[in-house]
């Protein structure tokens, strides 16, 4: 134990102030360096330095790697995954402060010279000296370390458990590292023959309101989706406006029916989905004329509990096509007063319709080659590739218009909870009553309120796949979940971290107590009564 490297409050803090200061906004030469440290990291223990196969990265993109660190015992086929993300949104906001931004000790004693760059709640809890500030600290590089010292510790005392650390790129933005990791850990899962019967996050609690002084463990993670859509009309010169439908006159009815639609509401264990809302709304004129802009495109969050790819398609099938009568309807008594005739009927149409169609036309060659012009071209991210497609389809499809394309934009993350499992129950309960010893006000929330890489830890859909997939544009080509290693690896979830406040603002902080001496000791209490379950009965798999 002398010689443990993180098994101290000081040490841990040491190990995070050291983990915060390798810079790795997403999508940034940082990024891709910290995997590199990290191994270089885990290997200062001597288990890896015995067993370097044990020790592994996962190739993503953009030269970004997994980190893979498994801690094994002979004989042994129960194992704990736990999961962490390495990257970081980026920290321009804190103007002159950027150079301290990873520095969370300077950074804190720099906003005690300077507190009226924090909001009234921020200060208040700067005053306190109950924490510390700086990007990442909370979200989520506080989990990561934890999440060492428990590997290392599991190594010093030769737990009964397999522990595999699994820390990943790009949870910010497409969850690319994660969507790896799955397939890392399915191979590595059948190679090794391993039974995986927790995957335990450690994302930090979040409050669920400004005043909140609760602390959470939570027992799944909320699902997102992004339905989108493509508004084809008619062009026209404005001096003749009948002679035309605008983009923007039949977005305006789609958004109307979309916002804050009850019809996307989802209720499980009392907890309830926030509403759909507005991502991105724009037509897609590159320049002024006094030609009407007759394509628009349309982003919309949906939040899931249990609903489905193909649920949430045939809402907003339903949904658009209802917009389209009532725009239809207005547009049709607008030509009526006028003595105008009406330019067409509007279709409500799937992408996966769309592309039949445009096959059967112009075949599969002409519709590859539309595909891979815009699959090519690297300024477009896969929100803008996705609309892309359906746009140029549409172009050569025109005979379709006035009509209404519905598609998904990436990314997906689907919903996943384990607050039914027993060994989750019952893992709860412990942390409960532990909590209680320390007088940390902890509770259960069934869904974590924020997107987590857990959504890729259980298998919830089965035919249903195929409806995100013949409906995304760009699947397959530079995006895609693999569905089939998920059911491989699938097993309950948890969600245990420190609390803090702030996520991705200058006041990100991170409550020192909770992270250095109260989260050790409730991971260490869960990981006891895991193995006690190991001993004591079967896991059940999902």
């Amino acid at each position: 134990m002398m010689n443990m490297k993180w098994n101290t409050t000081e040490k841990l803090k040491n190990l995070l102030f050291e983990l915060v200061s390798w810079e790795s906004e997403t999508l940034t030469e940082g990024e891709q360096e910290f995997s590199r440290k990290l191994v270089s990291k885990l290997h200062e223990l001597s288990y890896f330095q015995h067993h370097p196969e044990h020790l592994q990265v996962s190739e993503v993109d953009y030269d970004r790697q997994v980190v893979s660190a498994l801690y094994m015992q002979e004989g042994i086929r129960d194992t704990v995954v736990l999961i962490s993300h390495f990257d970081t949104v980026q920290f321009d906001e804190y103007g002159s402060f950027k150079p301290l931004a990873t520095k969370p000790e300077e950074l804190t004693n720099a906003f005690l010279a300077n507190p009226n760059l924090l909001n009234e709640s921020a200060r208040k809890d700067l005053q306190s000296g109950d924490y510390l500030f700086g990007r990442g600290v909370m979200d989520m590089k506080m989990g990561l370390s934890l999440h060492m010292q428990l590997l290392e510790r599991a190594i010093e005392e030769e737990w009964p458990i397999n522990l595999l650390l699994l820390t990943v790129p790009d949870e910010e933005v497409n969850s690319a590292g994660m969507r790896q990791a799955v397939k890392h850990l399915a191979a590595l899962k059948e190679a090794k023959d391993l039974n995986i019967v927790l995957f335990l996050n450690s994302e930090p609690s979040f409050t669920q309101d400004p005043d909140d002084t609760s602390e959470y463990i939570y027992s799944g993670t909320i699902g997102k989706i992004m339905p989108a859509a493509l508004f084809y009309g008619k062009e026209t010169h404005v001096g003749e406006p009948f002679k035309g439908m605008t983009a923007a006159f039949m977005s305006a009815f789609l958004t109307t029916e979309m916002e804050w639609s009850e019809k996307f509401k989802e209720e499980q264990f009392g907890e309830t989905t926030p509403l759909p809302v507005s991502l991105q709304l724009k037509d897609l004129k590159d320049r002024y004329s006094t030609q009407t802009p007759y394509r628009a495109v349309s982003l919309y969050n949906v939040f899931l509990l249990k609903r489905s790819a193909e649920e949430i398609m045939t809402i907003f099938e339903d949904v658009a096509t209802t917009a389209m009568a009532k725009c239809q309807e207005r547009y049709e008594e607008v030509c009526a007063r006028h003595g105008a005739k009406a330019v067409g009927k509007i279709r409500v149409i799937r992408f996966e319709d769309l592309q039949k169609y445009a096959l059967e036309k112009l075949g599969v060659q002409s519709v590859n080659d539309i595909i891979n012009s815009v699959i090519i071209n690297n300024s477009l991210d896969d929100r803008e590739k996705s609309l892309k497609i359906a746009d140029q389809l549409m172009i050569n499809c025109q005979e379709l218009a006035p009509a209404t394309v519905l598609l998904f934009a990436p990314p997906y993350y689907p919903p996943a909870n384990s607050s039914d499992d027993p060994l989750v129950k019952g893992a709860i309960s412990i942390l409960l009553d532990e909590a209680k010893k320390y007088d940390i006000p902890l509770e259960q929330i069934h869904y974590f309120n924020g997107i987590c890489d857990l959504s890729y830890c259980q298998s919830n859909e089965t035919k249903e796949w195929h409806s995100y997939e013949r409906n995304t544009p760009v699947w397959g080509k530079t995006y895609d979940i693999p569905f089939k290693d998920i059911a491989k690896i699938g097993a309950p979830v948890l969600n245990v971290g420190p609390f803090g406040k702030d996520p991705h603002q200058i006041s990100e902080r991170l409550h020192k107590k909770s992270g250095l001496e109260e989260m050790p000791e409730l991971l260490y209490k869960l990981m006891q009564y895991v193995m006690t379950q190991r001993e004591e009965t079967k896991f059940r798999k999902i």
